[in-house]
């Protein structure tokens, strides 16, 4: 007759096994719940993913530019990778022809995943948005999407243009072309020459800007300063010699924070960097510039010097701006209400056939992408914000040298 053992466990050895017990399963809860938050954003961002590369490889990177945890990502990877895989997506840290790559980021009240997929020469991009400190939601929202609407054609290049009142004024190399709405379109009203005493920069810039009352404008352009005012639709255009900064940026508009006017290097197409008022810094020279605002309040300049680099210029420092790679000189400030509520939006580099714009917000000092590309009809030549700061204005260039001005606006998903 075999005897079995018995094991006599006393009350403490018992409290102490229930205790330890009841330890591992609030941890595998806490892990359960935290894992949970990011099963949603990862299931969406690897569903968007699938859909742009199809089947195959690729090699997938995350960067985390928010306040997630670092024990965290090794735990969103998996998800993605587990998603990706059931859409035949197989990932590595290895080299492939293919590239994913995820930056985790965050606004004020959202968090935004952006993944980046690079298809040989190609990049697409694929977006999340979702609530900060808050679980996921049951459908994560996709980012900005980018509609443009032709609101002047034309065969002569256009510096700078602005509708005031029934009228669409257009600042040209030589000129200032007023053109009234009439049943069939835009009909020449009047034709101004500007007064020009040195020869034209191969690319040429000028600055249009209505007044406050609406009913008039003034303009800007190498070596010279006009001023337009409308009476019961009769144009009256004056020009004068001036070689006085121009005002970039004015207070009052809506996304400006202050006057900014600066010196233009009327023998080039660039501004030399010299501002007034001083900001206390020596600017590089630049062709474009925006305020926009800062996570913790007030405001930071923006800077696409003529060396290629974006820089922000906040609390009296240059501070050089990444993930700006692949931008042109010509950026503006787009109120849109989406995400952040004010994004960047900028041309293309100018390496592909036909140019393009894309909205970015700054998180840090990194420009993320907040929106897909919108392809262009040609190049961008001008781009600016429109007066009430919801859309921006942009001068394309087709192949065929014909120009047309259009207004991109933003809507939220």
């Amino acid at each position: 007759m075999r005897l079995i053992p018995t094991f006599i466990i006393n009350a403490s050895c018992r409290a102490f096994v229930i205790s330890a017990a009841v330890a591992l399963l609030s941890f595998v809860a806490s892990r359960a719940q935290t894992s949970s938050l990011w099963d949603q954003p990862a299931s969406s961002l690897s569903d968007q993913i699938a859909a742009i590369l199809g089947p195959g490889q690729a090699k997938l990177t995350i960067r985390n530019l928010s306040t997630i945890p670092t024990d965290q990502i090794p735990v969103i990877r998996k998800q993605l990778e587990q998603n990706l895989k059931a859409h035949g997506v197989l990932t590595s840290g290895a080299e492939s022809a293919n590239a994913i790559r995820v930056t985790l980021s965050e606004s004020a009240h959202d968090r935004v995943w952006v993944a980046e997929i690079v298809e040989g020469n190609e990049t697409q991009v694929a977006m999340v948005h979702f609530p900060l400190n808050a679980p996921a939601r049951s459908q994560a929202q996709e980012g900005m999407v980018l509609r443009k609407e032709t609101i002047f054609a034309g065969s002569d290049p256009v510096l700078s243009a602005s509708l005031i009142q029934n009228s669409f004024v257009a600042l040209e190399p030589e000129q200032i072309v007023i053109y009234s709405r009439t049943e069939n379109g835009w009909h020449e009203q009047k034709r101004v020459s500007l007064i020009q005493k040195r020869p034209l920069p191969r690319d040429p810039r000028g600055i249009l800007i209505p007044n406050a009352s609406g009913s008039g404008f003034e303009a800007w352009f190498a070596g010279a300063r006009c001023t337009g005012t409308s009476t019961s639709g009769d144009w009256a255009v004056h020009c004068d010699s001036s070689d006085d900064p121009w005002p970039i940026l004015q207070a009052g508009d809506a996304n400006a924070s202050a006057t900014l006017s600066a010196f233009y290097n009327s023998a080039r197409n660039y501004f030399t960097g010299v501002v007034t008022p001083s900001l206390g810094v020596n600017l590089p020279a630049f062709y474009s510039v925006a305020f926009i605002p800062r996570p913790v309040g007030g405001a930071a300049l923006l800077i696409a010097g003529i060396d290629g680099k974006v820089q922000m210029l906040d609390t009296g420092t240059l501070k050089n701006v990444s993930g700006t790679r692949d931008w042109g000189s010509d950026f503006a400030v787009i109120r849109s209400g989406c995400g952040a509520g004010t994004q960047i939006m900028a041309s293309g580099s100018g390496e592909a056939a036909s140019d393009s714009l894309r909205a970015y917000e700054i998180l840090s000092l990194e420009a993320v992408p907040a929106s897909a590309a919108l392809s262009m009809a040609g190049s961008v030549t001008a781009l600016w914000s429109a007066p009430d700061g919801k859309s921006v204005i942009a001068v394309v260039q087709s192949p065929t040298n014909q120009y047309e001005v259009d207004r991109v606006t933003a809507l939220c998903n």
